[in-house]
């Protein structure tokens, strides 16, 4: 059975080295990490192949603690997962395990970020697996948008305090 997969492409103005370092690294992963209205404290970061991703995501605004009560999950949930591919400054591969739907057995997400200097900055291209239905994989596909709206403040941000 073939996966469907969703991408989301990108063009940041910003330098290589800010926007892979804002993936890689503990303080730059909290800076954006997760949907408008959530918060991400990071637990382990082991950015190799084979290496652990760990962090904790919280909703924080009253619309995502509203939804996350109404859908019986808690306002918290760990997430975990593992490096599977890292070529520097170019692409991040890495897989999350999907164990936080309420009646859905765990099962993983592949995602692939993939980094490209362009004229007017970082051109990223993020591909994943789609979720076990389609309601859930709009919800993913509206929280990466989202993230990745987060992403481009805090480069922005560098760029103007550099």
């Amino acid at each position: 059975m073939t996966t469907k997969r969703i991408t989301i492409e990108r063009t940041f103005a910003a330098l290589l080295e800010d926007v892979w370092e804002l993936w890689t690294t503990k303080a730059g992963i909290e800076s954006w990490w997760g949907p408008e209205g959530f918060s991400v404290k990071v637990l382990e970061l082991d950015v190799r192949p084979g290496g652990a991703l760990r962090y904790v995501m919280t909703a924080t605004a009253p619309a995502q603690v509203a939804f996350m009560k109404q859908a019986g999950m808690p306002l918290s949930n760990e997430t975990h997962g593992r490096y599977d591919e890292i070529v520097e400054h170019r692409r991040l591969a890495f897989t999350q395990v999907a164990d936080f739907v309420p009646g859905v057995a765990p099962y993983d997400i592949a995602t692939l970020v993939e980094l490209t200097p362009s004229r007017q900055g970082v051109r990223l291209v993020l591909t994943l697996d789609a979720m076990h239905d389609e309601r859930w994989t709009t919800m993913a596909t509206q929280g990466w948008e989202s993230q990745l709206d987060r992403l481009g403040v805090a480069l922005a941000a560098r760029r103007s305090a550099g």
